[in-house]
């Protein structure tokens, strides 16, 4: 390395551990050191090839990437989001899979229902035995859930994908109710349509994704004697492994849902590993805590690291937007070095502890309750008061010193994040999005809550019991 170039730990310091970075993009907001710490980590990180880390399907005998790249945040030309970015997207896939990524995850209702055709754009440029393609049959909508609309919904991935067979198909976000799940597949006949569509090799691995209640869980793990799931797509994280009740009482421990897999010797496939992004915004103290134990590995590495370690998962997924996401999730799995048990011990019972005193919105920022029938952009809303809320600059009291400060901030922050006409004031209450949210979050009442909140900043009426609570 040249003597005017910055070393890998030098950048990790100047990148403060990705938390910057995810922070600024977050909020709309782009301080200049986001901008100096992105050109450095462009010109002087570079992952080595051929280092990957891989697990091994015991269905299909595929070898998998231990990290698998999530279609579902695209990056895009503009501020406008919807106006997806189809040369850097391809760009992004040919850098993964040079590096040795081969598992890409996509659903026909990620990015507006563009993603499964930007991915296979991006995809058919390269041989077919180069990837893995997972999608998945998210006939959420009532109009979709008959034979007919879900058989339709499953070509048309085909198509979209431009592929002549699935390598990896989810019945996506099971576990609300089992009244649900017989309705999406049983009932209509798709179970045995699918089942025909392994056979046939259409499909080379069925499987689910869980969102949801432990009974629903335990009665489809339950249906493995009929169906032989050949894998499922569980959140894990170091906050979910055992406090997910806690954050939510409508979810479950992630520790629960890997030994039932593991019982049965079905690989895992993660979601979630940085909770959207919330596992690499940390608050600063916990955030330089990490950076003293371990200065060479950015924040986001330390929960990569836990969600791969266990010998049960097969990939993690990771959103990657942006090349600098890319990159450093590939520096943390090739290879993977697995956590030790007294830096696992270090995760579970300190940080994951600490950040559940914190008490936030579980919002993960996965866009499932959008588009919002009246505008509201739900997640930037919640990730602006978590971000807040983590750095310690949420305005909790009239009588504070700094209050003025924090309130000017909090309320400028919140109009740079999110465009008047899509703030909380303008939420009806109507709770179209509650149903699909996988994190059970009420969503309309945290709204309202966000809503008086800012009312009381705005007027300058806020006392300390008009802090919002979440639950």
């Amino acid at each position: 390395m040249a003597k005017d170039n910055i070393s890998r730990r030098g950048f990790l310091k100047l990148l403060g551990g990705g938390a910057v970075a995810t922070a600024a993009v977050m909020t709309g907001c782009k301080p200049k050191t986001e901008t100096k710490a992105v050109e450095e980590y462009k010109k002087q990180v570079e992952p080595p090839v051929g280092k990957m880390t891989y697990r091994t399907c015991p269905a299909s005998g595929d070898k998998v990437s231990l990290l698998g790249y999530g279609m579902m945040r695209l990056p895009s030309k503009t501020e406008n989001q919807d106006d997806y970015d189809q040369d850097m997207i391809n760009r992004q896939v040919d850098y993964a899979i040079e590096h040795g990524v081969n598992y890409f995850d996509t659903s026909p209702v990620y990015c507006q229902g563009k993603s499964e055709a930007c991915t296979g754009i991006a995809l058919s440029r390269h041989k077919r035995s180069e990837y893995l393609v997972a999608t998945k049959l998210s006939n959420f909508n009532p109009a979709t859930q008959s034979r007919e609309a879900s058989m339709a919904m499953y070509y048309n991935s085909m198509k979209q994908l431009q592929v002549s067979y699935i390598d990896y198909y989810l019945l996506h976000s099971v576990g609300s109710s089992t009244a649900e799940f017989n309705k999406r597949y049983i009932d209509n006949g798709m179970m045995d349509f699918l089942l025909t569509e392994r056979k046939a090799g259409r499909i080379r691995n069925l499987g689910f994704s869980f969102h949801g209640q432990k009974d629903v869980f335990d009665e489809i793990l339950a249906m493995h004697d009929k169906y032989h799931w050949d894998f499922v797509q569980i959140e894990l994280n170091y906050l979910d492994w055992q406090f997910a009740d806690e954050i939510n009482n409508r979810n479950v421990d992630a520790s629960y849902l890997y030994d039932e897999l593991q019982k049965r010797d079905i690989p895992a496939v993660i979601m979630e590993p940085l909770l959207g992004g919330r596992l690499a915004n940390l608050p600063n103290y916990l955030a330089a805590e990490l950076k003293q134990h371990d200065p060479e590995r950015s924040v986001a590495s330390w929960a990569f690291r836990y969600a791969g370690t266990p010998e049960g998962v097969l990939t993690v997924l990771s959103g990657m937007t942006y090349m600098e996401h890319l990159k450093d999730n590939l520096l943390t799995y090739c290879p993977l070095v697995p956590l030790k048990k007294s830096e696992q011990h270090y995760l579970d019972k300190d940080v994951a502890e600490r950040i559940v005193g914190l008490q936030n919105i579980p919002c993960n920022d996965c866009k499932y309750c959008m588009p919002c029938p009246y505008g509201i952009d739900i997640p930037a809303i919640f990730v602006h008061y978590n971000k807040c809320k983590n750095e310690g600059l949420l305005p909790t009291d009239h009588g504070d010193a700094n209050y003025k400060e924090l309130r000017r901030n909090y309320l400028i922050g919140l109009d740079r994040a999110v465009p008047r006409l899509r703030q909380a004031d303008h939420c009806i209450q109507c709770g179209q999005c509650e149903p699909h949210c996988p994190q059970s979050i009420r969503i309309p009442r945290e709204l309202r809550k966000i809503n008086d909140y800012v009312e009381a900043l705005k007027q300058d009426t806020l006392s300390r019991t008009k802090e919002p609570q979440q639950g």
